[in-house]
C-alpha cells in the first residue's frame, strides 16, 4: 500500500561546540552580543519530517512516497534516496531556493543554539495530493504552514484516510484552524506537550476530540504513548535502550510504524509497539536516517521486549 507522506526535507548540519556558552556571553552586554563559537567537530545529516518518516517506513518494509518541495542543492539527498529505493518524483525541485536547513550548535552543558532556514519549504503549498497516483495512506508532517493546511483539506476532498502531525509547528495555526484539523484527519499524533497546547488552543479535552477521529495518539518518551480509541484509552510501554544516544527524529521514526500498522489493519496494540521499537532502534543512533536492522532482528527483539510475536503476514511482503 502506498504511503504520501507530505512533509519537509532538510539538511542538518550539527557542530558541538568543546567549551560552554555561558563563558562567552556577557549579561550586562547581550544588548550588543557579538559572539562567535569554533566547532572543531560538524557533521552533516539527512533530515526533515517526510525524509525522516520515508527512511524509517522504508526500513520496515513499506511503501512511502514522499512529496515536498526543495532547493537547487538537493542533489546529494536525492541521489541517497534513489539508492533507498524511495521514489523522489513528488520532491519539486524549485530553482533559486536552498532545501530547508537547520544549524544547531551544542555546549557542554548540552544547550543549544539552533538556526532554521525554511527555504522551499515555504513553497510546499504548490504539492497537490491528487498529483500522487495510487495513494491509499497518507500523513501530514510538520512542513510549511499553508502547505499543511493544503494538504489536510486535498486528504479530506480525495477521501484518502491520513495522521496528522501538527508537530512543532502547532503553534501557526489558531483555533478554528487545529479544530478544522481534528475534522478532516482520520487519526491525530503528537507528543505530550503539544497535545497539552492543542487542548489549551481549543478549549476542548482530548477526550471529546477524539470522537471525531479514529484514535489520538500521544508520545511521552521514556514513559511510551497512549492512544485514545473508542471510548478507551491503551498504554503503550516504551522499549527499553541500553545507550541511548540521539533524541532528535524518534518521533518521526514512531510516526513511521505508526503508518506501517495502520496500513496492514493492525490492531492498535500492535501497530503502537512496532511504533514504540522503531523509536527505540532510532534513539541508539546519531542523527535521524542513520539507524537500520533487519526484519528478522526487529521480529525478534519485537518478541523479546512486548512477550508476543508480530502478526504472521509480517513477512508477507
Amino acid at each position: 500500500m502506498t504511503t504520501l507522506i507530505c512533509g519537509s526535507l532538510a539538511y542538518d548540519t550539527i557542530m558541538v561546540f568543546p567549551e560552554r556558552f555561558k563563558n562567552y556571553i556577557l549579561p550586562d552586554q547581550i544588548h550588543i552580543l557579538n559572539v562567535c563559537f569554533v566547532n572543531p567537530e560538524m557533521r552533516r545529516e539527512y533530515g526533515g519530517c517526510a525524509g525522516n518518516i520515508a527512511y524509517s517506513l522504508k526500513l520496515l518494509g513499506g511503501d512511502p512516497l514522499p512529496m515536498g518541495t526543495v532547493g537547487s542543492d538537493f542533489q546529494l539527498y536525492r541521489q541517497r534516496f534513489q539508492e533507498l529505493e524511495i521514489p523522489d518524483h513528488h520532491l519539486a525541485e524549485l530553482e533559486g531556493l536552498f532545501t530547508a536547513q537547520c544549524v544547531i550548535t551544542t555546549d557542554l552543558d548540552n544547550n543549544q543554539i539552533t538556526a532554521f532556514h525554511p527555504g522551499a519549504m515555504d513553497q510546499a503549498h504548490k504539492n497537490r495530493v491528487a498529483d500522487a497516483e495510487g495513494v491509499a495512506l497518507g500523513i501530514v508532517a510538520p512542513d510549511g504552514r499553508e502547505a499543511m493546511l493544503q494538504h489536510a483539506a486535498d486528504f479530506a476532498e480525495l477521501g484518502v484516510p491520513f495522521i496528522m502531525d501538527p508537530g512543532q509547528n502547532l503553534p501557526l495555526f489558531n483555533k478554528q484552524e487545529l479544530l478544522g484539523f481534528v475534522d478532516q484527519a482520520t487519526w491525530l499524533v503528537m507528543n505530550d506537550y503539544e497535545s497539552q497546547l492543542l487542548m489549551d488552543r481549543v478549549e476542548s479535552p482530548l477526550e471529546a476530540l477524539v470522537d471525531q477521529l479514529e484514535a489520538i495518539v500521544v508520545t511521552r518518551g521514556a514513559e511510551g504513548s497512549r492512544i485514545y480509541t473508542n471510548g478507551s484509552v491503551l498504554e503503550i510501554p516504551a522499549v527499553h535502550v541500553e545507550e541511548p544516544v540521539d533524541p532528535t527524529g524518534c518521533g518521526d521514526a514512531f510516526r513511521a510504524g505508526m503508518l506501517y500498522g495502520l496500513a496492514r489493519g493492525w490492531q492498535w496494540e500492535v501497530t503502537g509497539r512496532i511504533a514504540s521499537l522503531l523509536g527505540a532502534y532510532k534513539v541508539a543512533y546519531h542523527g535521524t536516517q542513520n539507524h537500520h536492522f533487519s526484519r528478522e532482528a526487529f521480529a525478534k527483539r519485537y518478541l523479546e521486549s512486548f512477550g508476543e510475536a508480530l502478526p504472521t503476514d509480517w513477512q508477507g511482503d
